[in-house]
């Protein structure tokens, strides 16, 4: 068993506030050196060893000018990471009995039995095999009324990816919305309170843009804010989306799907469990360390060991239909299948955001940022990995030394709002 200590934390590099357990001293160097200055933005990371913190730190700047410091309460929208939170809460409806995973989605939510689907399961719709990653050519404004969205796809002919892996890029937090929905009656930004926030006792998780009383505040994203029209892409794009059979671009692209994320971000005023997650680094790796700890945080059983066991079942390596890579899936999380890299599973999100967990060594990871810089989320897996190789090596010797846990940093979850339904 590993000792834990009363050592001294590390002394942070220079504008890195938080704590650390010195085994990961070189992480914390290394996630300091990726924030330079106040043109770079600003993140946070968080490592859980064990279900216990062992590293809480944040650096740079929340805001494009560069004047608004990060904070211990600063999230980032952390885009398709949000499609592991929404599963996450899946698991929890489903060890409580409300859901099973191979029982039909038309069973709980009839209105998804239309054209064709009756027979998709709950297993096939967390392993993004349901056939419906296409947008079908909607507006900006129809994705921004999440009810409309769940109502169309409820409706709408599975495609001919069905039952093959083919990445829901957009379509999946509708999806798992309105299966949601259908079990509690309530949408899942009040879910992501309710079997998430609320639970793991963080005000770190958020669906959409936190609320103007929460202490968690979004930062803004730091990518090009020009807005002046391409009139060849504006003809070309939602053609070449159109004609795809499914997937590509199809599951991607809306016009105007830029405008949402610049200025003041749209697209975190409606529910889109699929992208527009705001979460700290904090709140994933509370959620992940759960998951890498037998289900349970600091004496709460978030989920029960059995149904945390079957989470690192057998992911697919069968080619994406809509990356062209494999992405490994298994009920909702994704794995690394390049090799023994990144042993565990989680979900990366574009722009490099991450949760992580690794049940065999006991850890967890919550990386943000709030740069948008990279394109696919295969680059975005790929970039993390050489952090995560710093970070394991921290837990390497966690387990030869011994390790001191952190203080509890943050914000807890609201006391007066922690009654879960």
């Amino acid at each position: 068993m590993t000792q834990h200590l009363q050592a001294p934390r590390m002394e942070l590099p220079a504008n890195v506030r938080g704590a650390a357990d010195p085994n990961f001293a070189c992480a914390v160097r290394a996630f300091a050196a990726m924030f330079p200055g106040r043109r770079f933005g600003g993140g946070a990371l968080a490592v859980y060893l064990d279900g216990r913190p062992v590293v809480d730190v944040w650096t740079g700047w929340s805001d494009r000018a560069g004047q608004v410091p990060w904070s211990a309460d600063t999230g980032a929208m952390v885009f398709s990471v949000t499609k592991g939170l929404a599963a996450t809460v899946i698991h929890r409806l489903v060890d409580r009995g409300l859901l099973d995973y191979d029982v039909p989605v038309a069973q709980y939510w009839p209105e998804f039995g239309a054209n064709g689907k009756a027979a998709i399961t709950v297993r096939q719709l967390l392993g993004h095999r349901a056939g419906l990653t296409h947008l079908r050519g909607v507006s900006r404004s129809d994705l921004m009324d999440h009810v409309s969205m769940e109502a169309r796809l409820a409706a709408a002919a599975p495609g001919p990816e069905r039952g093959k892996p083919a990445y829901h890029a957009l379509t999946y937090g509708w999806l798992l919305s309105g299966l949601a929905r259908s079990v509690t009656g309530v949408g899942m930004r009040e879910l992501f309170r309710t079997e998430l926030a609320g639970p793991l006792n963080t005000d770190g998780l958020h669906l959409g843009r936190p609320p103007a009383d929460a202490p968690t505040v979004a930062a803004e994203i730091i990518m090009s804010q020009r807005s002046r029209r391409n009139r060849v892409l504006d003809l070309m794009a939602p053609r070449a989306a159109a004609r795809a059979r499914y997937g590509g671009l199809g599951a991607f692209y809306f016009p105007g799907v830029m405008g949402t994320v610049r200025g003041d971000t749209p697209f975190l005023d409606t529910e889109a469990a699929a992208v527009n997650g705001v979460a700290t680094a904090r709140g994933l790796a509370r959620l992940y360390g759960a998951l890498a700890h037998e289900g349970q945080i600091d004496g709460t059983q978030f989920l029960s060991r059995r149904l945390v066991d079957g989470l690192s079942g057998r992911h697919t390596l069968e080619l994406d239909r809509t990356i062209g890579i494999p992405l490994a899936f298994h009920l909702g999380y994704h794995a690394i299948p390049f090799g023994p890299v990144l042993p565990g599973f989680g979900h990366a999100g574009l722009g490099g955001s991450v949760g992580w967990a690794d049940p065999d060594s006991g850890l967890a990871i919550g990386f943000v940022h709030n740069r948008l810089l990279t394109p696919f989320v295969a680059l975005d897996q790929g970039a993390f990995v050489g952090s995560a190789a710093l970070i394991r090596r921290g837990v390497a010797l966690a387990r030869r030394h011994g390790y001191a846990p952190v203080p509890h940093l943050g914000e807890q979850f609201p006391q007066r709002d922690t009654a879960v339904g």
